[in-house]
């Protein structure tokens, strides 16, 4: 049988991540690993984390399954903290998950499961791993035009364009906030037309949101999502705790499926359940119980949002700092948009051989796309950035 197996095509980030590893250069640089660093290159455990870890460690009794689902005040918790007051808890179905991904390939099964001749439209660029789970599960994924390597930002036109072409019941995914890899945004307006578009044309929205609280704020993030959420008859949602509360390890994510027919929840919650059992019966625990713990504590939740919000201020000013820097070498504002865009990444625009430029002479590892990881930054790094950036003629 093994025999037979053929080499998998090897994951970018991943090699890069041994190239940085095998790079004995001392003042290199990783923009690569889409991971929250400080300033000291670490990521840290959140003070809300460490503190409701040791609350459970002292209370918890027991470690058997809890559900097929998960803890339901889990799902309660972060339906909260996602979709507000934008929909009825009862018109949501929703299930815990390993992490961002594994909401993402449920989420992905119950297309197959419930449209098989669905197509997902994908925006050009996503996160690699949204194409590559999709042609493993045999779903036929079609793109949509979405950022402007002129204006490096969204070429809503194109992207409107293309939609237009999806068929009923088709399936447009789109990320919530914080767009990986590009960091360039819908504006409510915009998300306003696409709401209009998708109803129009009998179309069904899957958000992924992964970055809630690093762009514009936790309520402002959540925006498009809600909107979305309370204005389609039927809406997938795959979230991801890793980043906003730093358990990128304790794989801690949930998938929910919205929709405005209160009488489909039961259904719904019970093809979620089913989906658990068939991949890996039951989701892990302990990640989930510490966000719920953090989010139903006044107190853990208030110190777990100034850290947060501490965080994706940090990012902002390292944006800032060095859209600054690229200015006053270049002499121009060509390099503006990355103090426009949001989140962790930001795409340079540039092509693999001036990014592989830039990793031979300076040290600097980066996607070979051009997706540069801000919070792979500190004050003292943006600048060797910066002039390597123009050294290199990007």
């Amino acid at each position: 049988m093994f025999e037979t197996l053929k080499p998998q095509p090897a994951d970018k980030i991943l090699a890069l991540m041994q190239m940085y590893r095998d790079d004995p250069r001392a003042d290199k640089i990783d923009l690569g690993v889409g991971v929250y660093k400080n300033a000291e290159g670490v990521t840290p455990v959140m003070r809300a984390i460490k503190a409701a870890e040791h609350k459970l460690w002292e209370e918890q009794t027991s470690k058997a399954y809890v559900g097929l689902v998960g803890d339901p005040a889990y799902s309660d918790a972060m339906i909260k903290l996602i979709l507000g007051d934008a929909v009825e808890r009862g018109n949501v179905a929703a299930a815990a998950t390993p992490g961002g991904t594994g909401a993402v390939r449920q989420a992905f099964e119950l297309i197959k499961m419930a449209n098989p001749s669905a197509k997902v439209y994908v925006s050009d660029p996503t996160w690699p791993n949204h194409v590559s789970i999709l042609k493993y599960i045999g779903i036929e994924t079609v793109t949509y035009r979405y950022f402007d390597p002129e204006t490096r930002g969204v070429n809503f036109d194109g992207m409107m364009e293309d939609l237009k072409g999806a068929s009923k019941g088709d399936v447009i995914l789109l990320h919530g906030c914080c767009h990986n890899p590009t960091g360039a945004n819908l504006n409510m307006a915009q998300w306003q037309e696409v709401v209009d578009l998708l109803n129009a044309n009998g179309l069904i929205p899957m958000i992924d949101i992964a970055y809630q609280g690093f762009g514009d704020g936790l309520e402002e993030d959540a925006q498009g999502v809600r909107l979305v959420a309370s204005s389609c008859p039927e809406v997938l949602i795959a979230a991801s705790c890793s980043k906003n509360f730093g358990i990128y390890r304790e794989r801690t994510g949930l998938l929910m499926a919205v929709s405005n027919d209160a009488s489909a929840q039961a259904l719904n919650q019970g093809t979620l359940a089913f989906l658990n059992r068939q991949n890996y019966s039951f989701p892990p625990d302990h990640g989930a119980r510490l966000v719920t713990m953090i989010l139903n504590d006044d107190a853990l939740r208030a110190d777990w949002a100034k850290e947060l919000e501490d965080t994706r201020l940090g990012m902002l000013g390292l944006r800032q700092q060095l859209a600054d820097e690229l200015q006053n070498l270049s002499g121009s504002n060509r390099f503006g948009f990355i103090a426009q865009h949001r989140g962790m990444f930001s795409l340079l625009g540039t092509t693999p051989d001036l990014v592989e430029k830039m990793r031979v002479d300076n040290g600097i590892y980066m996607v070979g796309d051009s997706r540069l990881n801000i919070a792979g930054l500190n004050q003292k790094t943006v600048p060797i950035l910066a002039k390597a950036i123009i050294d290199a003629g990007v």
